[in-house]
């Protein structure tokens, strides 16, 4: 009995040290809502769509009903169980026929000694909520994809509208080449190289367009609606990068993420789950009662009333080990549960730590493409007014060209990136946000 008890008490803190503090912090503290620190209407209404249509988050909190419907069956264990029956029997014989009728009422129940039955309950009870934590987790999940898409889309109609700059420019610099060429001034070779740069411009901008339309049916997916058709938001401009969050204490953290959060109801529902197998091996002690009447007719029926009631009492002696075994086996399982929770709290500083540098180097990357785009201005210029002066090869004006609209490619790449990095650094820093899975069942 003493041993079932201590084995229901609090589960203890994840087996690994905690910094005390993360490498980089900002002063304004993440929202709830951390999407909307972007502010960006237009994804804050695809996200808000997201958490209300998305199928697969609907299913997520299906599993959470099926939890708590669990919970609800275990806990029918510490009430009684009434059943109610009644009957009618004829008996035909060579000289009359006899009618009996019957009416039962009976009561069965465990009298909970050891704590086996309520240890049962908490551990689905813990079940329930780490089934919320992993909603909760899905909905912060669904919220970076959706957020990861759009800026995704974004960049590429971005791309695609540097596309048909750089198609003209690469047209207006063939044009230029050709009649410099009919003049006799440059070589068919430079005229060859300039339409090829041409059609690699009209290549890319297909490129550019198939890989937009194929983001935006995977936004389309995510909001819950089917591809054709669906049309997200105008516009090609990438939001500016928010200021850097208050990044918090490692230990807050993980007290705030969903993740964590179910990998530690995990923890406490195999604690319970030993407790009851502990509690297993102690004697169970069950009572019944009955009340019966059996009557001629159906008016004599409930007048006259046999009752009985009894105690059962099973205490188990020899079973091969297969009790011990269970235990062993719970405590194994606790211990697992156990280190899972560490490990998920170790991967969730180190998608902090990684959100933190990545956004740190790619702001530096984001400033070297800046100069090298501004150095790269130069060059053409220069080379270009050197080629139609005659003291200059073509080769060398098609090389900067390309190297220069390379890199503004790159860079909107780069931005859309570092978006995605500040994406991440929110998605590792929340925790759950303010979503009902109520109004969501109703809703579906």
């Amino acid at each position: 009995m003493l041993t079932a008890c201590a084995s229901q008490q609090e589960p203890v803190s994840p087996p690994v040290n905690l910094p005390e503090t993360f490498s980089q912090s900002g002063e304004l503290p993440t929202p709830k809502r951390w999407w909307t620190a972007f502010d960006d209407e237009r994804l804050n209404t695809l996200i808000d769509q997201a958490l209300e249509r998305n199928l697969s988050l609907k299913a997520t909190y299906q599993r959470l009903q099926q939890a708590r419907a669990v919970v609800d069956r275990e806990a029918a264990g510490l009430f009684p169980t009434v059943n109610a029956s009644a009957g009618a029997e004829r008996r035909e014989t060579d000289t009359t026929d006899i009618d009996t009728f019957s009416a039962e009422l009976s009561a069965d129940y465990e009298v909970d000694l050891w704590g086996r039955v309520r240890a049962q309950v908490e551990a689905e009870e813990f079940r329930a909520r780490a089934s919320l934590a992993d909603y909760q987790a899905a909905s912060l999940s669904l919220a970076g994809e959706v957020s990861t898409t759009w800026f995704r889309i974004l960049a590429q109609r971005a791309q695609q509208q540097l596309a048909q700059s750089q198609r003209q420019t690469n047209q207006d610099i063939l044009t230029l080449i050709e009649s410099r060429f009919a003049s006799g001034l440059s070589d068919s070779a430079d005229v060859l190289r300039q339409r090829q740069l041409v059609a690699a411009s009209q290549e890319r901008l297909v490129n550019v367009e198939a890989e937009r339309r194929v983001l935006e049916h995977q936004l389309a997916l995510l909001l819950g609606q089917p591809p054709a058709g669906s049309t997200p938001p105008e516009g090609a401009t990438l939001p500016e990068l928010p200021p850097l969050p208050d990044t918090g204490l490692p230990l807050a953290l993980v007290q705030r993420r969903p993740d964590l959060e179910q990998a530690f109801r995990q923890l406490q529902a195999a604690d319970a789950e030993l407790a009851a197998a502990i509690s297993n091996r102690f004697p169970r002690l069950t009572l019944s009662a009955s009340t019966a009447s059996q009557a001629r007719s159906t008016d004599e029926l409930f007048t006259d009333w046999l009752s009985t009631i009894a105690g059962n009492l099973i205490l188990p002696l020899i079973d091969g080990g297969q009790r011990r075994a269970e235990v062993e086996r719970q405590r194994s399982l606790r211990e697992q549960r156990l280190y899972e929770y560490g490990q998920a709290t170790l991967t969730a500083i180190q998608e902090v730590e990684d959100a933190l540098v990545q956004e740190q180097q790619e702001r530096q990357r984001i400033e070297s493409l800046e100069q090298q785009i501004a150095l790269s201005e130069t060059t053409i210029q220069q080379l270009r007014l050197r080629y139609f002066n005659g003291s200059a090869n073509y080769i060398d004006v098609l090389n900067a060209l390309q190297e220069g609209q390379d890199l503004r490619r790159t860079l909107i790449t780069a931005h859309q990136q570092l978006l995605g990095f500040r994406v991440a650094l929110y998605r590792a820093l929340a925790g759950s946000i303010e979503t009902s899975p109520m109004e969501i069942g109703d809703k579906a």
